[in-house]
C-alpha cells in the first residue's frame, strides 16, 4: 500500500507538469499562428508592394455579366456603339444600326482609298461620329499592311489614315480601341508569340506612336479590345470550339509609366448559343451594358473560314447584349 501512495504522488505531479507543457506549447502555436497570420495579411495589404499578387483586387473580375439577349447581324468582325447607333464590322464591309438594329447605312467596298494592298478589317472603335478601323492584308494567320484607318460614321467611307509603325513588333491588328480620356488609340495582335504578348498605343490626336506595353499571363489570340471605367477589355478566342470549349473576356489596367500590365480573367462565355469564334467587343455607354460579337457554324483554321460544322451551311453573327452589374 505505501508502494502504490508513493508511486501515486509523483504520477499526479508529472500529470501537472505534463499538462502545463502541453498549455504552454498550444499557447506558442496559437501565438505562432497568429503572428504568422498577421504576417500574411499585411503583406497582402501592403500598399507599397508592386506584386499583382499583393493586391487582391487586380487578380480578381470586376464586375459580373447576365446575358440579356442577343440579335444577328451582317458582320463577323466588330462591334461599337455611340449616341443612337451601332456599327458592325465584316472582314470586308462596314454596316451601321439603329438602336432597334434595323440597317441604316452600310459599305461593302471599304477597301478604296489605299495605296497598300489590303482585304481585312477586325475589330472597330467610334469616337465623335467617325470609326477607328484596323485594317491589314491578311491570310491563312499571316498580316501585313497594317492601317489604322479613320472612317466617317455616316457615309462610312474613308477619311484619313495613321501612320503605323512597323518597328513596334505588331505582325497583325485584330482590334483598335479609343480611349477618349487618355488620348490614346490601342490596337491588339491575333497573331501569337511577340507580337501577340503586346498592346500597341498611339497618339489619339497626331496618330505619332506612343509605345507598346508587355502584357503579363498574356491571353491567346485576342480578337478584340475597347477601353471601359479606366481599364482596357479584351476578348480572346482561346476555347476550341470543336471541343466545345468557351472563350474569355480579359481585364488590365495600365500604367502609362510602365512597360508591362498584369492581365485578369473577366469573363467565361459558356452560355452563348453555340461555341464558335468570339470577336470584337463594345460597351453601351447609354445602357450600361456588355456588347460581344460572336460567330457561329463556321470552322476556322489560321483564322480562315474552312467549310462549317455539322448543320449549318452558312456562318451565323451574333452580338450578344450583357447587363454589368459591379461586384462587392
Amino acid at each position: 500500500m505505501s508502494m502504490k501512495k508513493d508511486g501515486a504522488v509523483p504520477t499526479k505531479r508529472a500529470l501537472v507538469v505534463a499538462l502545463m507543457m502541453c498549455l504552454s506549447l498550444v499557447w506558442a502555436m496559437c501565438t505562432g499562428c497568429s503572428t504568422t497570420a498577421g504576417d500574411s495579411v499585411a503583406a497582402s495589404e501592403d500598399p507599397n508592394s508592386t506584386r499583382p499578387e499583393d493586391h487582391p483586387a487586380l487578380m480578381l473580375p470586376v464586375h459580373a455579366y447576365k446575358l440579356a439577349g442577343s440579335v444577328e447581324v451582317d458582320g463577323r468582325q466588330g462591334v461599337c456603339c455611340e449616341g443612337d447607333y451601332y456599327w458592325v464590322s465584316g472582314s470586308t464591309s462596314l454596316t451601321k444600326y439603329d438602336r432597334d438594329w434595323k440597317v441604316v447605312a452600310q459599305n461593302l467596298k471599304p477597301f478604296e482609298g489605299y495605296d497598300a494592298e489590303v482585304n481585312h478589317i477586325g475589330d472597330i472603335d467610334v469616337h465623335n461620329n467617325e470609326l477607328y478601323v484596323g485594317v491589314e492584308y491578311f491570310m491563312d494567320g499571316v498580316g501585313k499592311n497594317i492601317q489604322i484607318a479613320v472612317y466617317d460614321g455616316d457615309t462610312l467611307q474613308l477619311k484619313r489614315t495613321f501612320p503605323f509603325k512597323p518597328e513596334s513588333g505588331q505582325l497583325e491588328c485584330s482590334g483598335i480601341a479609343v480611349d477618349p480620356d487618355a488620348g490614346d488609340v490601342w490596337m491588339c495582335s491575333w497573331v501569337g508569340e511577340e507580337s501577340g504578348r503586346y498592346l500597341y498605343r498611339y497618339d489619339l490626336g497626331t496618330g505619332e506612336y506612343k509605345g507598346k506595353i508587355h502584357m503579363q499571363m498574356p491571353p491567346q489570340w485576342l480578337q478584340g479590345i475597347a477601353c471601359y471605367d479606366g481599364s482596357l477589355y479584351m476578348t480572346a478566342d482561346d476555347g476550341t470550339a470543336d471541343d466545345d470549349e468557351p472563350d474569355h473576356l480579359y481585364r488590365t489596367t495600365v500604367d502609362p509609366d510602365a512597360t508591362s500590365c498584369t492581365v485578369t480573367l473577366e469573363r467565361t462565355f459558356d452560355d452563348v448559343t453555340k461555341q464558335g469564334e468570339i470577336e470584337g467587343l463594345t460597351f453601351d455607354q447609354r445602357t450600361g451594358q456588355l456588347l460581344v460579337l460572336y460567330n457561329r457554324g463556321a470552322r476556322i483554321v489560321l483564322g480562315m473560314p474552312k467549310g462549317f460544322y455539322e448543320g449549318y451551311d452558312h456562318e451565323i453573327s451574333e452580338v450578344f447584349m450583357y447587363d454589368i452589374t459591379k461586384r462587392q
